[in-house]
């Protein structure tokens, strides 16, 4: 089992799926004890909640605030990724699977719908 030091290897790092497709960074992590006690990732969290409970403060809440308000859900809850799908860590971390199969973070949706898919030309460009 190799030792990944969540700050260094982890948080704030570009996600890709298999095809390469940006998925989003990694705004927080979801922590497990092990039998042992030692604690281990469970999960990868992508989205502005996560983000902004990671934060804290004023600025923290507010962020939060902005992406609960955009939500398309009644609680929105951050994009999660369970670590097992995680096949390489390295400048970002690249899944196994493709992204297709994950949930789209809300405010990601609401941008790309009423802030970038007004740009002209947006709509055309390859993903």
């Amino acid at each position: 089992m190799t030792t990944l030091r969540i700050d260094f290897h982890l948080l704030d790092r570009q996600v890709v799926d298999l095809a390469g497709r940006k998925v989003g960074k990694v705004d927080d992590v979801e922590l497990a004890a092990g039998e042992d006690g030692r604690l281990r990732v469970v999960a990868l969290l992508v989205g502005q909640v996560a983000l902004g409970l990671r934060i804290g403060g004023r600025f923290g809440r507010w962020l939060a605030a902005v992406a609960t308000r955009l939500r398309a859900e009644e609680t929105p809850v951050p994009l999660r990724i369970p670590f097992e799908h995680v096949a390489d860590v390295g400048s970002h971390l690249t899944l196994s699977l493709r992204a297709e199969v994950l949930t789209e973070p809300p405010l990601e949706k609401w941008l790309r719908e009423h802030v970038i898919g007004r740009i002209p030309g947006a709509r055309d460009a390859r993903k």
